[in-house]
Protein backbone atom coordinates (compact mmCIF):
# COMPACT_ATOMS: atom_id res chain seq x y z
CA UNK A 1 0.00 0.00 0.00
CA UNK A 2 2.62 2.66 -1.73
CA UNK A 3 0.14 5.96 -0.36
CA UNK A 4 -1.83 4.54 2.37
CA UNK A 5 -5.00 3.76 0.61
CA UNK A 6 -4.04 2.95 -3.03
CA UNK A 7 -5.30 -0.34 -3.74
CA UNK A 8 -9.08 -1.12 -3.95
CA UNK A 9 -10.22 -4.80 -4.57
CA UNK A 10 -11.82 -5.56 -0.97
CA UNK A 11 -12.60 -9.19 -2.53
CA UNK A 12 -12.31 -10.71 0.72
CA UNK A 13 -15.17 -8.42 2.42
CA UNK A 14 -17.60 -9.48 -0.85
CA UNK A 15 -17.19 -12.92 -0.18
CA UNK A 16 -18.08 -12.93 3.06
CA UNK A 17 -21.86 -11.90 2.18
CA UNK A 18 -24.40 -13.68 -0.15
CA UNK A 19 -26.63 -12.34 -2.84
CA UNK A 20 -29.77 -12.35 -1.12
CA UNK A 21 -27.97 -10.65 2.00
CA UNK A 22 -26.70 -7.80 -0.45
CA UNK A 23 -30.19 -7.20 -1.51
CA UNK A 24 -31.17 -6.83 1.74
CA UNK A 25 -28.55 -4.47 3.31
CA UNK A 26 -28.59 -2.30 -0.23
CA UNK A 27 -32.57 -1.88 0.44
CA UNK A 28 -32.04 -0.99 3.96
CA UNK A 29 -29.21 1.35 3.04
CA UNK A 30 -31.31 2.65 0.14
CA UNK A 31 -34.32 3.10 2.96
CA UNK A 32 -32.22 4.55 5.37
CA UNK A 33 -30.97 7.46 2.40
CA UNK A 34 -34.49 8.19 1.83
CA UNK A 35 -35.27 9.04 5.55
CA UNK A 36 -31.92 11.37 5.28
CA UNK A 37 -32.98 13.03 2.52
CA UNK A 38 -36.64 13.65 2.80
CA UNK A 39 -35.53 15.17 6.72
CA UNK A 40 -32.55 16.83 5.29
CA UNK A 41 -35.09 18.62 2.64
CA UNK A 42 -38.11 18.72 4.13
CA UNK A 43 -37.66 22.70 5.15
CA UNK A 44 -38.05 23.76 1.46
CA UNK A 45 -41.25 22.40 0.29
CA UNK A 46 -43.07 23.73 3.82
CA UNK A 47 -40.93 27.10 3.22
CA UNK A 48 -43.73 28.65 2.48
CA UNK A 49 -45.68 28.00 5.63
CA UNK A 50 -42.92 28.50 8.37
CA UNK A 51 -42.21 31.92 6.52
CA UNK A 52 -45.52 33.13 7.04
CA UNK A 53 -46.07 32.05 10.81
CA UNK A 54 -42.01 32.89 11.59
CA UNK A 55 -41.67 35.94 9.45
CA UNK A 56 -38.12 34.76 7.85
CA UNK A 57 -36.94 36.14 4.95
CA UNK A 58 -35.35 34.32 1.99
CA UNK A 59 -31.99 34.93 3.55
CA UNK A 60 -33.06 33.25 6.80
CA UNK A 61 -34.78 30.52 5.04
CA UNK A 62 -31.89 30.13 3.09
CA UNK A 63 -30.08 29.71 6.39
CA UNK A 64 -32.39 26.92 7.47
CA UNK A 65 -32.21 24.98 4.33
CA UNK A 66 -27.98 25.58 4.53
CA UNK A 67 -25.49 26.45 6.98
CA UNK A 68 -27.93 24.96 10.02
CA UNK A 69 -27.79 21.94 8.62
CA UNK A 70 -24.59 21.84 6.81
CA UNK A 71 -22.52 23.72 10.16
CA UNK A 72 -22.01 20.05 11.84
CA UNK A 73 -22.97 17.89 8.92
CA UNK A 74 -19.82 18.37 6.90
CA UNK A 75 -17.66 19.22 10.04
CA UNK A 76 -18.64 16.21 11.54
CA UNK A 77 -18.58 13.91 8.69
CA UNK A 78 -14.83 12.99 8.25
CA UNK A 79 -14.43 12.25 12.06
CA UNK A 80 -17.15 9.93 12.18
CA UNK A 81 -16.21 8.48 8.66
CA UNK A 82 -12.67 7.35 10.19
CA UNK A 83 -14.35 5.85 13.29
CA UNK A 84 -16.79 3.83 11.44
CA UNK A 85 -14.07 2.37 9.33
CA UNK A 86 -12.37 1.04 12.77
CA UNK A 87 -15.43 0.50 14.58
CA UNK A 88 -18.37 -0.40 13.29
CA UNK A 89 -20.33 1.23 9.35
CA UNK A 90 -23.53 -0.50 10.93
CA UNK A 91 -23.77 1.14 14.10
CA UNK A 92 -22.35 4.00 13.35
CA UNK A 93 -25.49 4.26 10.85
CA UNK A 94 -27.83 3.27 13.34
CA UNK A 95 -26.85 5.76 15.66
CA UNK A 96 -27.08 8.56 13.22
CA UNK A 97 -30.64 7.90 11.86
CA UNK A 98 -31.88 8.27 15.66
CA UNK A 99 -30.26 11.48 16.12
CA UNK A 100 -31.49 12.90 12.90
CA UNK A 101 -34.85 11.54 13.16
CA UNK A 102 -35.51 12.92 16.60
CA UNK A 103 -33.99 16.48 15.82
CA UNK A 104 -36.40 16.44 12.84
CA UNK A 105 -39.35 15.60 14.98
CA UNK A 106 -38.86 18.44 17.40
CA UNK A 107 -37.83 20.95 14.25
CA UNK A 108 -42.19 20.55 14.64
CA UNK A 109 -41.69 22.71 17.87
CA UNK A 110 -39.48 25.42 17.05
CA UNK A 111 -41.29 28.97 17.70
CA UNK A 112 -38.51 31.22 16.21
CA UNK A 113 -35.90 31.64 13.88
CA UNK A 114 -32.85 30.58 16.27
CA UNK A 115 -34.58 26.99 17.67
CA UNK A 116 -35.26 26.13 14.40
CA UNK A 117 -31.77 27.20 13.44
CA UNK A 118 -30.33 24.68 16.36
CA UNK A 119 -32.65 21.86 15.72
CA UNK A 120 -31.52 21.65 12.77
CA UNK A 121 -27.99 21.84 13.33
CA UNK A 122 -29.31 18.63 15.06
CA UNK A 123 -30.60 16.85 12.13
CA UNK A 124 -27.10 17.54 10.25
CA UNK A 125 -25.21 16.00 13.28
CA UNK A 126 -27.33 13.08 12.80
CA UNK A 127 -26.98 13.32 9.27
CA UNK A 128 -22.93 13.31 9.20
CA UNK A 129 -23.20 9.57 10.08
CA UNK A 130 -25.24 8.29 7.62
CA UNK A 131 -23.85 8.20 3.83
CA UNK A 132 -20.36 7.99 3.82
CA UNK A 133 -20.43 5.01 6.10
CA UNK A 134 -23.03 3.38 3.67
CA UNK A 135 -21.40 3.92 0.51
CA UNK A 136 -18.20 1.91 2.36
CA UNK A 137 -20.71 -0.57 3.24
CA UNK A 138 -21.89 -1.30 0.22
CA UNK A 139 -18.12 -0.90 -1.58
CA UNK A 140 -17.52 -3.97 0.84
CA UNK A 141 -20.16 -6.28 -0.70
CA UNK A 142 -19.93 -5.77 -4.40
CA UNK A 143 -17.73 -5.48 -6.79
CA UNK A 144 -15.93 -2.94 -8.78
CA UNK A 145 -17.74 -3.92 -11.98
CA UNK A 146 -20.93 -3.26 -10.65
CA UNK A 147 -20.35 -0.70 -7.59
CA UNK A 148 -21.82 1.98 -9.12
CA UNK A 149 -24.99 0.37 -10.23
CA UNK A 150 -25.22 -0.74 -6.66
CA UNK A 151 -24.48 2.86 -5.67
CA UNK A 152 -26.79 3.89 -8.22
CA UNK A 153 -29.38 2.03 -6.30
CA UNK A 154 -28.30 3.21 -3.13
CA UNK A 155 -28.71 6.64 -4.56
CA UNK A 156 -31.94 6.29 -5.58
CA UNK A 157 -32.68 7.21 -2.12
CA UNK A 158 -32.30 10.96 -3.45
CA UNK A 159 -35.32 11.42 -5.65
CA UNK A 160 -37.41 9.00 -4.18
CA UNK A 161 -36.68 11.18 -1.09
CA UNK A 162 -37.07 14.37 -2.65
CA UNK A 163 -40.40 13.28 -4.01
CA UNK A 164 -41.26 11.77 -0.36
CA UNK A 165 -41.07 15.26 1.20
CA UNK A 166 -42.63 16.91 -1.54
CA UNK A 167 -45.52 14.65 -1.31
CA UNK A 168 -45.93 13.79 2.15
CA UNK A 169 -44.56 16.63 3.17
CA UNK A 170 -47.25 18.75 1.31
CA UNK A 171 -50.04 16.20 1.98
CA UNK A 172 -49.51 16.48 6.12
CA UNK A 173 -49.07 19.94 6.02
CA UNK A 174 -52.03 20.76 4.02
CA UNK A 175 -54.07 18.71 6.40
CA UNK A 176 -52.42 19.41 9.75
CA UNK A 177 -49.85 21.91 9.45
CA UNK A 178 -46.39 22.23 8.83
CA UNK A 179 -45.27 21.00 12.29
CA UNK A 180 -47.07 17.63 12.47
CA UNK A 181 -45.30 17.22 8.97
CA UNK A 182 -42.03 17.28 10.80
CA UNK A 183 -43.05 15.32 13.80
CA UNK A 184 -44.87 12.31 11.38
CA UNK A 185 -41.87 12.37 8.96
CA UNK A 186 -39.29 12.55 12.71
CA UNK A 187 -41.12 9.79 14.40
CA UNK A 188 -40.74 7.07 11.46
CA UNK A 189 -37.23 7.22 11.61
CA UNK A 190 -37.38 7.02 15.39
CA UNK A 191 -39.04 3.20 14.41
CA UNK A 192 -36.93 2.31 11.42
CA UNK A 193 -33.80 2.65 14.01
CA UNK A 194 -33.88 -0.89 15.37
CA UNK A 195 -35.14 -2.48 12.42
CA UNK A 196 -31.92 -1.63 10.85
CA UNK A 197 -29.79 -2.84 14.08
CA UNK A 198 -31.11 -5.85 13.69
CA UNK A 199 -30.94 -7.00 10.06
CA UNK A 200 -27.39 -5.19 9.01
CA UNK A 201 -24.23 -6.35 10.06
CA UNK A 202 -20.78 -5.65 9.08
CA UNK A 203 -19.13 -6.67 6.57
CA UNK A 204 -15.79 -5.13 7.35
CA UNK A 205 -15.40 -6.98 10.34
CA UNK A 206 -13.58 -10.19 9.98
CA UNK A 207 -11.17 -7.83 7.80
CA UNK A 208 -10.25 -5.60 11.02
CA UNK A 209 -10.06 -8.68 13.20
CA UNK A 210 -7.83 -9.79 11.10
CA UNK A 211 -5.56 -6.78 10.84
CA UNK A 212 -5.63 -6.56 14.52
CA UNK A 213 -4.73 -10.22 15.07
CA UNK A 214 -1.63 -10.29 12.20
CA UNK A 215 -0.69 -6.93 14.17
CA UNK A 216 -0.31 -7.96 17.55
CA UNK A 217 2.07 -10.97 15.88
CA UNK A 218 4.14 -8.66 14.03
CA UNK A 219 2.10 -9.11 10.87
CA UNK A 220 -0.65 -7.73 9.23
CA UNK A 221 -2.38 -4.16 7.69
CA UNK A 222 -2.69 -1.29 9.80
CA UNK A 223 -5.22 1.05 8.39
CA UNK A 224 -4.47 4.62 7.11
CA UNK A 225 -4.73 7.72 9.95
CA UNK A 226 -7.03 9.89 9.23
CA UNK A 227 -4.28 12.35 8.11
CA UNK A 228 -2.84 9.58 6.16
CA UNK A 229 -5.75 9.05 4.19
CA UNK A 230 -6.57 12.67 3.65
CA UNK A 231 -3.19 13.57 2.44
CA UNK A 232 -2.73 10.54 0.07
CA UNK A 233 -6.38 11.52 -2.09
CA UNK A 234 -5.19 15.24 -1.67
CA UNK A 235 -2.53 13.70 -3.97
CA UNK A 236 -4.47 12.35 -6.54
CA UNK A 237 -5.89 15.07 -8.86
CA UNK A 238 -8.98 13.69 -10.02
CA UNK A 239 -10.18 13.03 -6.16
CA UNK A 240 -10.19 17.23 -6.29
CA UNK A 241 -11.40 17.86 -9.15
CA UNK A 242 -14.26 14.68 -8.67
CA UNK A 243 -15.33 16.73 -5.57
CA UNK A 244 -14.87 20.38 -6.73
CA UNK A 245 -16.97 19.46 -9.81
CA UNK A 246 -19.40 17.81 -7.60
CA UNK A 247 -19.67 20.78 -5.26
CA UNK A 248 -20.37 23.41 -8.08
CA UNK A 249 -23.02 20.81 -9.34
CA UNK A 250 -24.11 20.64 -6.10
CA UNK A 251 -24.74 24.87 -5.53
CA UNK A 252 -27.00 24.73 -8.66
CA UNK A 253 -28.40 21.29 -7.87
CA UNK A 254 -29.14 22.02 -3.73
CA UNK A 255 -29.82 25.55 -4.70
CA UNK A 256 -33.04 24.56 -6.95
CA UNK A 257 -34.28 21.78 -4.79
CA UNK A 258 -34.41 24.05 -2.24
CA UNK A 259 -36.27 26.78 -4.01
CA UNK A 260 -38.34 25.25 -6.97
CA UNK A 261 -41.18 24.86 -4.88
CA UNK A 262 -41.22 28.32 -3.78
CA UNK A 263 -41.02 29.13 -6.86
CA UNK A 264 -43.57 27.08 -8.06
CA UNK A 265 -45.96 28.95 -5.40
CA UNK A 266 -44.90 32.32 -5.83
CA UNK A 267 -44.03 32.46 -10.13
CA UNK A 268 -46.40 29.69 -11.32
CA UNK A 269 -48.86 30.24 -8.36
CA UNK A 270 -49.25 26.78 -7.73
CA UNK A 271 -51.32 25.28 -4.27
CA UNK A 272 -48.93 23.51 -2.24
CA UNK A 273 -50.59 20.03 -2.85
CA UNK A 274 -50.38 20.99 -6.58
CA UNK A 275 -46.80 21.23 -5.88
CA UNK A 276 -46.50 18.32 -4.23
CA UNK A 277 -48.13 15.80 -6.68
CA UNK A 278 -46.21 17.92 -9.67
CA UNK A 279 -43.37 17.96 -7.97
CA UNK A 280 -42.69 14.29 -6.23
CA UNK A 281 -43.74 12.88 -9.94
CA UNK A 282 -40.72 15.10 -11.25
CA UNK A 283 -38.70 14.14 -8.56
CA UNK A 284 -39.47 10.27 -8.72
CA UNK A 285 -39.62 9.06 -12.10
CA UNK A 286 -36.89 11.82 -13.45
CA UNK A 287 -34.49 11.23 -10.21
CA UNK A 288 -34.74 7.37 -11.08
CA UNK A 289 -34.33 6.89 -14.02
CA UNK A 290 -31.55 9.31 -14.31
CA UNK A 291 -29.67 7.76 -11.68
CA UNK A 292 -30.42 3.93 -13.38
CA UNK A 293 -29.26 5.11 -16.58
CA UNK A 294 -26.35 6.93 -15.94
CA UNK A 295 -25.15 4.56 -13.73
CA UNK A 296 -25.76 2.01 -16.18
CA UNK A 297 -22.97 3.73 -18.58
CA UNK A 298 -20.44 4.93 -16.14
CA UNK A 299 -20.02 0.67 -15.50
CA UNK A 300 -20.72 -0.13 -19.53
CA UNK A 301 -18.49 2.03 -20.65
CA UNK A 302 -16.28 2.34 -17.41
CA UNK A 303 -14.73 -0.96 -17.32
CA UNK A 304 -12.88 -0.11 -20.78
CA UNK A 305 -12.13 3.42 -20.03
CA UNK A 306 -12.28 4.96 -16.29
CA UNK A 307 -12.86 8.28 -18.48
CA UNK A 308 -16.48 7.27 -18.55
CA UNK A 309 -16.71 7.75 -14.96
CA UNK A 310 -16.54 11.41 -15.13
CA UNK A 311 -17.44 11.99 -19.39
CA UNK A 312 -21.26 11.50 -18.91
CA UNK A 313 -21.66 13.60 -16.03
CA UNK A 314 -20.04 16.44 -17.44
CA UNK A 315 -22.11 15.60 -20.78
CA UNK A 316 -25.17 15.62 -18.68
CA UNK A 317 -23.90 19.07 -16.78
CA UNK A 318 -23.85 21.47 -19.86
CA UNK A 319 -27.33 20.09 -21.07
CA UNK A 320 -28.88 20.94 -17.67
CA UNK A 321 -28.60 24.57 -18.95
CA UNK A 322 -30.67 25.55 -21.59
CA UNK A 323 -33.01 22.41 -20.38
CA UNK A 324 -33.61 24.26 -17.19
CA UNK A 325 -33.60 27.70 -18.48
CA UNK A 326 -36.34 26.67 -20.59
CA UNK A 327 -38.68 25.00 -18.26
CA UNK A 328 -38.69 28.93 -16.01
CA UNK A 329 -39.14 31.01 -18.35
CA UNK A 330 -42.18 28.56 -19.46
CA UNK A 331 -45.87 29.48 -17.95
CA UNK A 332 -48.02 26.74 -19.43
CA UNK A 333 -48.85 23.92 -16.60
CA UNK A 334 -49.01 21.70 -19.30
CA UNK A 335 -45.84 21.90 -20.62
CA UNK A 336 -44.33 22.33 -17.17
CA UNK A 337 -43.87 18.70 -16.37
CA UNK A 338 -42.34 17.14 -19.24
CA UNK A 339 -39.89 21.08 -19.60
CA UNK A 340 -38.77 19.94 -15.89
CA UNK A 341 -38.71 15.88 -16.09
CA UNK A 342 -36.10 16.34 -18.91
CA UNK A 343 -33.12 18.29 -16.84
CA UNK A 344 -34.28 15.94 -13.27
CA UNK A 345 -33.10 13.19 -15.09
CA UNK A 346 -29.41 14.61 -16.13
CA UNK A 347 -29.36 16.72 -12.93
CA UNK A 348 -28.76 13.38 -10.69
CA UNK A 349 -25.84 11.97 -13.09
CA UNK A 350 -23.28 12.20 -11.35
CA UNK A 351 -24.41 10.43 -8.33
CA UNK A 352 -23.37 6.86 -9.47
CA UNK A 353 -20.37 7.02 -11.58
CA UNK A 354 -18.78 9.94 -9.54
CA UNK A 355 -19.01 8.14 -6.27
CA UNK A 356 -18.15 4.93 -7.56
CA UNK A 357 -14.84 6.37 -8.54
CA UNK A 358 -14.21 7.65 -5.55
CA UNK A 359 -14.57 4.12 -3.58
CA UNK A 360 -12.54 2.81 -6.34
CA UNK A 361 -9.63 5.09 -5.60
CA UNK A 362 -9.04 4.07 -2.71
CA UNK A 363 -8.26 1.53 0.24
CA UNK A 364 -10.95 -0.68 1.33
CA UNK A 365 -10.14 0.69 5.14
CA UNK A 366 -10.26 3.95 3.85
CA UNK A 367 -13.54 3.53 2.23
CA UNK A 368 -15.80 5.46 4.51
CA UNK A 369 -13.00 8.35 4.95
CA UNK A 370 -12.23 8.99 1.60
CA UNK A 371 -16.31 9.55 1.13
CA UNK A 372 -16.28 11.81 3.81
CA UNK A 373 -13.86 13.91 2.53
CA UNK A 374 -15.55 14.17 -0.75
CA UNK A 375 -18.92 14.87 0.92
CA UNK A 376 -17.59 17.23 2.55
CA UNK A 377 -16.17 19.73 -0.29
CA UNK A 378 -19.70 18.59 -2.32
CA UNK A 379 -21.98 19.19 0.35
CA UNK A 380 -20.11 22.60 2.30
CA UNK A 381 -20.37 24.25 -1.60
CA UNK A 382 -23.74 22.87 -2.44
CA UNK A 383 -26.13 23.29 1.06
CA UNK A 384 -24.22 26.67 2.07
CA UNK A 385 -23.23 27.85 -1.36
CA UNK A 386 -26.61 26.34 -3.19
CA UNK A 387 -29.56 27.53 -0.39
CA UNK A 388 -27.70 30.56 1.05
CA UNK A 389 -26.34 32.44 -2.65
CA UNK A 390 -29.63 31.51 -4.06
CA UNK A 391 -31.55 33.31 -1.36
CA UNK A 392 -29.60 35.97 -1.16
CA UNK A 393 -29.68 36.96 -4.74
CA UNK A 394 -33.30 36.65 -4.61
CA UNK A 395 -33.67 39.53 -1.85
CA UNK A 396 -31.04 41.71 -3.58
CA UNK A 397 -32.66 41.18 -6.85
CA UNK A 398 -36.64 41.88 -5.53
CA UNK A 399 -35.90 45.47 -5.34
CA UNK A 400 -35.23 45.58 -9.37
CA UNK A 401 -37.35 42.42 -10.44
CA UNK A 402 -40.00 42.33 -7.31
CA UNK A 403 -41.85 38.90 -7.43
CA UNK A 404 -39.84 37.34 -10.54
CA UNK A 405 -36.99 37.95 -7.87
CA UNK A 406 -36.19 34.33 -7.34
CA UNK A 407 -36.59 33.44 -11.35
CA UNK A 408 -34.00 35.46 -11.98
CA UNK A 409 -31.80 33.94 -8.91
CA UNK A 410 -32.70 30.54 -10.07
CA UNK A 411 -31.83 30.71 -13.93
CA UNK A 412 -28.33 32.91 -12.98
CA UNK A 413 -27.10 29.95 -10.66
CA UNK A 414 -27.46 27.36 -13.75
CA UNK A 415 -24.27 28.95 -14.22
CA UNK A 416 -22.90 26.71 -11.85
CA UNK A 417 -23.34 23.74 -13.88
CA UNK A 418 -21.34 25.10 -16.22
CA UNK A 419 -18.03 24.92 -13.94
CA UNK A 420 -19.45 21.60 -12.78
CA UNK A 421 -19.43 20.28 -16.94
CA UNK A 422 -15.21 21.59 -16.48
CA UNK A 423 -13.99 20.14 -14.00
CA UNK A 424 -15.40 17.12 -14.33
CA UNK A 425 -13.86 16.94 -18.14
CA UNK A 426 -10.59 17.60 -16.58
CA UNK A 427 -10.78 14.94 -14.29
CA UNK A 428 -12.05 12.31 -16.85
CA UNK A 429 -8.16 12.56 -18.14
CA UNK A 430 -6.68 12.08 -14.93
CA UNK A 431 -8.74 9.23 -13.78
CA UNK A 432 -7.61 5.82 -15.07
CA UNK A 433 -3.75 7.23 -13.58
CA UNK A 434 -5.17 7.30 -10.35
CA UNK A 435 -7.50 4.45 -10.57
CA UNK A 436 -6.89 1.63 -7.97
CA UNK A 437 -6.38 -1.69 -9.84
Amino acid sequence: MADGIGRADGAGEQAGAGRGYSRVLLAMLAFSYVLNVVDRQLVSVLAVPIKAELRLSDTELGLLGGLAFALFYTSLAIPIAWLADRWSRPRVIGIAIGIWSLFTMLCGFASSFVQFFLLRVGVGVGEAGGVAPAHAMISDNFPAEGRARAIGVYSMGLPIGSAARLFLGGWIASLWGWRMAFIAIGLVGLLFTPIFAMTVRDAAAARRKRDAEGLAEGDGEKGPSLRQAAAALLRKPSFLLLAFGSGFGSMAGYGLTFWLPSFASRTLRLPLMDIAHYGSLIALVGGVFGIWLSSWLGDRFGTRNRAAYAMVPAIAAVLIVPLYAAAMLNRDLVLALPLFLLPTILSVAWLGPILAAVQNIVHPSARATASALFLLVNNLMGFVGGTLIFGAMSDYFAARFGPDSLQVSLLAGLGFYLVSALLFALAARRLAADWAS
